[in-house]
């Protein structure tokens, strides 16, 4: 095959777009493509993709390869170890070039460096580009020249001297290539069955490119301007719900920022401070590779952490006895997703209320989650925790029923997810324990029946966590 006839390979991977996309976009300028995606088990191990994870993707690369081939592009579906499975590729076809975008998971980092090195050696030309954030992780640093581990001056500096590039079209293409050989993406198995417990996953949302900019089209014209005043209610319709087409490069961030940005104007900025947050914790899972494996305080290493198998499985279940913890694990369960207020309430409960490591939530946010990312995961925990970078005083215990009250006063929230629990009167909805009895049998509550009474109580648990402290603290 003539050089310039030679097909440019685009390694897909966390970017399943077509729209600013640079590395498909630097592909396309150089010829003919063929669009590669590997399901790579192995670089990651245990932080392989969970079971929400693995739904989102099985429909989002459905949307892709429906998109490029629309366009005359292959997408060649592989499972294995890209990095004997890319070189493979590239010669088989006779590949001048591979492009990627790139990811920042330490393994993602050491598994890419392995294949440029061998796709050059084999004479191959290999380049990677910045996607998947607004300033790279190695770009932003202090007065010092140290990275950011204060979330403050890393908003400021990233608000000032960081101005989001302009997105990338999606590009033409020049096809004179037959299909190449794939896999069938029927037959990884990303779907459950035997149950199929994605039922609500799939009324919940549209993964796929069209989705993300339905999604952001919504949130601009309906939710942006009030988010400020909104985005703590779980019971409205008051955040963007973007997470998982952002962490699947459904849509990137920059096009996101700018359009907000543009359209709501100051109303926007504490929407582009969250966008900021998940930035910053993307460059403190690159500047600190173990963020996801071990605590950032070292003297959190000696926490005494309880082993209490029975009361995390409760906690996954939404069966602790307290309505904002358990309608927040129920609608994690039933949509993949939840409501970031109420993942503070529920993360600290486990981690204070129950001194269960915050490894325990890591996890298992980590298989249910459609939007889970090993930085925010990590950094979140962390910073419920008390012991990640700028966390939150571990001290700091969050009252589960004051939260409802606060945050879900009419109970909208927590009726649609504890049905159960939909006719008691609003002042008992987060408390059902103290209601009278009579209150609790006209509602068709019974506690210990069909709804839990608490596993644990707020004022000894509480003092308990702060006893562990004070141990930790000698």
């Amino acid at each position: 095959m003539s050089d310039e006839h030679a097909p440019a390979i685009v390694w897909f991977r966390q970017d399943l777009r077509l729209d600013d996309n640079p590395a498909l976009t630097e592909a396309a300028r150089r010829g003919p493509i063929i669009g590669v995606f590997i399901l790579d088990d192995d670089a990651p191990g245990r932080w392989r993709w969970g079971g929400a994870s693995r739904w989102w993707l099985h429909h989002s690369l459905s949307s892709l390869e429906v998109a490029l081939r629309a366009r005359g592009v292959p997408l060649v579906l592989k499972r294995g170890p890209a990095l004997t499975l890319l070189p493979e590729l590239a010669q088989a076809h006779g590949a001048r070039s591979v492009t990627w975008n790139r990811l920042y998971e330490p393994f993602a980092v050491q598994r890419d460096t392995a294949i440029k090195n061998a796709l050059t050696k084999a004479g191959i030309r290999a380049d990677s580009f910045a996607a998947s954030l607004i300033a790279e992780p190695w770009v932003l640093k202090t007065q010092s020249g140290s990275p950011f581990q204060v979330f403050t001056p890393f908003w400021k500096a990233l608000r000032a001297g960081v101005t989001p590039d302009r997105a990338h079209p999606t590009p033409q293409f020049d096809q004179s290539l037959s299909t190449p050989a794939s896999e069938e993406l029927a037959d990884w198995g990303l779907q459950p069955h035997k149950p199929d417990w994605a039922g609500g996953l799939r009324k919940t949302w549209t993964p796929g490119e069209d989705g993300a900019r339905t999604r952001l089209a919504r949130f601009v014209d309906e939710i942006a301007q009030s988010y400020k005043d909104r985005r703590d209610i779980p019971g409205v319709e008051g955040v963007s719900r973007l997470s998982p087409h952002l962490h699947w490069g459904e849509i990137s961030v920059r096009q996101v920022w700018k359009t907000v940005e543009n359209a709501v104007g100051p109303a926007g900025e504490p929407f582009l401070r969250e966008l900021a947050w998940r930035e910053f914790a993307h460059h403190l899972l690159w500047q600190f590779p173990e963020l996801h494996e071990k605590p950032f305080s070292e003297k959190f290493a000696a926490f005494p952490w309880r082993e209490d198998q029975a009361s995390l499985q409760l906690w996954r279940e939404g069966r602790t006895g307290y309505p904002m913890v358990d309608a927040g694990m129920r609608q994690l369960w039933q949509t993949g997703w939840m409501h970031n207020r109420v993942r503070l309430v529920a993360a600290s409960f486990l981690v204070k209320h129950l001194l269960i490591s915050w490894r325990r939530g890591e996890d298992w946010f980590w298989d249910t989650l459609v939007d889970a990312d090993l930085a925010n995961n990590a950094m979140n925990w962390q910073w419920i925790a008390g012991s990640g970078a700028d966390a939150a005083p571990y001290f700091r215990i969050f009252n589960p029923v004051l939260q409802g009250e606060k945050f879900d006063p009419d109970g909208d929230y927590v009726r649609r997810f504890i049905p159960e629990l939909g006719k008691l009167p609003n002042e008992w909805l987060h408390k059902p324990w103290l209601a009278p009895a009579e209150i609790l049998a006209k509602a068709g509550v019974d506690l210990g029946g069909n709804y839990p009474r608490p596993i644990v109580d707020h004022v000894e648990a509480r003092q308990r966590a702060l006893d562990a402290l004070a141990q930790l603290s000698r």
